[in-house]
């Protein structure tokens, strides 16, 4: 019965707004023009763009800036209560208040901490075999370290040069979260982590002098089951000089630890990839594309989209100490990143120089968290591998799973990375009709709804009508319904001659499988 519903609400939705330049607009989504260069980051992208002749998007909405803001800076829907307070808070300031309390809230932690362990291979199984225990406790350093803003070129250097226990010393796992152990391997997937570049397209040469920067790595094993020690094995042959990237060469003794000497070059701030490649991702991961695209394919012929804008993120963060919060911020409170969805030119053009806000499926993770927020229900999740028998509590957030191998048929359906490469390309965020069908059919979400504390709570504490479907609109869309919405939602229910519970329901499944609500936009 709600799928009869459905067409009307996506059309009162103004999902339309996200088709053509100059189609009409809904007035959720009203926008205002762009004001003068708030930040260098605007005089940098809209001198860009007057250069080009392309027009940036108006500025976002409050209402849109705020679920954007939420969903990319912690991975969580605002609740209706806090848009309701955002909404009427009348400060002008009042963006950039969002964007600090997000970056202190916990659940930042928890969504980062999941990015890093999908670029670090956080996983218990096959082909990353970590094992359960490693694999915990990895995410828990990953996560305290974010949690704490340990500064980034620290927390390279404690992944690079660590020794010790795999379940006492938990950054010594990157060395382990990999498939294999052959220096060339390592030190490609050094040079995928941390300098945004795939070393297979490198000359065969320059890779084989990376190596040996970590030709000297031993492992053994513990009388604990799954422990492993990783070390600086001084047995190992030595080489006496070593060849970095960029040409430069290092005397090497045979008594140093060839890892400390790559650390040293790699954390330095006058290096050509370091701090570039790391403000690169956070870019692309606010902004759906980065400056160089892909944000993993740094080399010589891909050359940034705006060299000048790249360039400041790298100064800037390397004058910050290597704090990752302050370039989040600089982003987030930047015109460029609040503005609309809604090109004004071509959009394909929009996207490659940032001139609108990109569309995007939320994460697999993000859906899920989404779904069970809204409805005040939990999530099942379980891990392949017998033992230690892994429980995860009720409450569990995806977003907050501390291993790829713990998983559930929604998360592999919505295109979850399996975490054996690092590359960003391995999530899939591509809508697909399986998904769609599971949305809109799948007793799964029915349950859901219809066990819904939250939607049973909303009914008992609301009078109804109006204001039971603005409660609706701000739980699900982070927003209240416009006048044609509302007509659209009373015409409905006086034609289908529903129960009210009935009517919620239909209201509800329909929302959560508009395109509004399943991407950021």
């Amino acid at each position: 019965m709600f799928t009869r519903l459905l067409p009307a609400i996506a059309w009162a939705a103004g999902l339309a707004a996200a088709g053509p330049p100059g189609a009409p607009l809904n007035p959720a989504f009203e926008s205002r023009p762009v004001a003068a260069p708030q930040t260098r980051i605007d005089e940098l992208v809209f001198s860009h763009l007057s250069d080009l002749h392309i027009a940036p998007a108006n500025l976002s909405s409050d209402a849109v800036f705020l679920r954007r803001a939420f969903l990319d800076t912690i991975g969580v829907l605002p609740t209706a209560q806090e848009a309701q307070k955002f909404l009427a808070d009348t400060d002008p300031a009042k963006r950039a208040a969002v964007v600090d309390q997000l970056l202190d809230r916990e659940e930042f932690a928890d969504y980062w901490a999941n990015k890093w362990s999908d670029l670090l291979r956080v996983k218990a199984e096959f082909p990353i075999n970590l094992w359960p225990n490693a694999a915990q406790a990895y995410h828990h350093w990953i996560r305290a370290s974010i949690r704490a803003n340990k500064p980034y070129d620290q927390f390279a250097r404690e992944l690079l040069t660590t020794s010790g226990s795999n379940f006492r010393a938990a950054p010594v796992n990157f060395y382990r979260a990999m498939q294999g152990r052959d220096p060339q391997v390592i030190a490609r997937t050094v040079a995928l982590t941390f300098m945004g570049a795939r070393a297979d397209k490198w000359p065969a040469p320059h890779l084989s002098d990376m190596a040996v920067f970590f030709s000297r790595i031993g492992y053994k094993e513990t009388g604990e089951w799954k422990e492993e020690i990783v070390f600086f094995d001084p047995a190992k042959p030595a080489t006496a000089v070593g060849r970095f990237p960029d040409g430069t060469t290092v005397k090497l003794a045979p008594a140093d630890d060839p890892r400390e000497a790559f650390a040293a070059w790699l954390t330095a701030p006058k290096n050509p990839w370091f701090a570039r490649a790391i403000v690169n991702r956070v870019w692309s991961w606010l902004l759906g594309r980065g400056i160089v695209h892909e944000p993993d394919d740094i080399r010589p012929d891909n050359s940034p989209e705006n060299p000048e804008l790249l360039a400041y993120l790298e100064g800037e963060l390397v004058r910050s100490h290597y704090d990752l919060k302050a370039v989040y911020r600089l982003i987030l409170n930047s015109q460029t990143y609040q503005l609309s969805s809604i090109p004004r030119a071509d959009r394909d053009l929009a996207a490659a120089h940032f001139a609108a806000y990109p569309l995007r499926r939320l994460d697999a993770e993000t859906v899920i968290d989404a779904l069970n927020q809204i409805t005040g229900t939990t999530e099942t999740y379980s891990s392949a591998i017998p033992e230690p028998y892994t429980y995860m509590p009720d409450d569990q957030r995806a977003t907050a799973l501390p291993d790829g191998s713990i998983t559930s048929a929604f998360l592999e359906l919505f295109g979850r990375p399996p975490r054996d490469t690092g590359l960003e390309a391995e999530r899939n965020n591509r809508l697909t009709a399986a998904q769609q069908l599971h949305m809109l059919n799948a007793s799964h979400v029915e349950r859901k709804i219809e066990q819904s504390p939250k939607f049973q709570s909303l009914m008992r504490n609301s009078r109804g009508g109006p204001q039971l479907v603005t409660a609706l609109y701000l739980t699900i869309l982070s927003r209240p319904p416009t006048a044609a919405e509302l007509q659209a939602v009373s015409a409905y229910g006086q034609t289908a001659n529903l129960k009210p519970r009935e009517a919620v329901i239909d209201l509800a499944w329909a929302l959560m499988n508009s395109a509004e609500f399943l991407y950021r936009h």
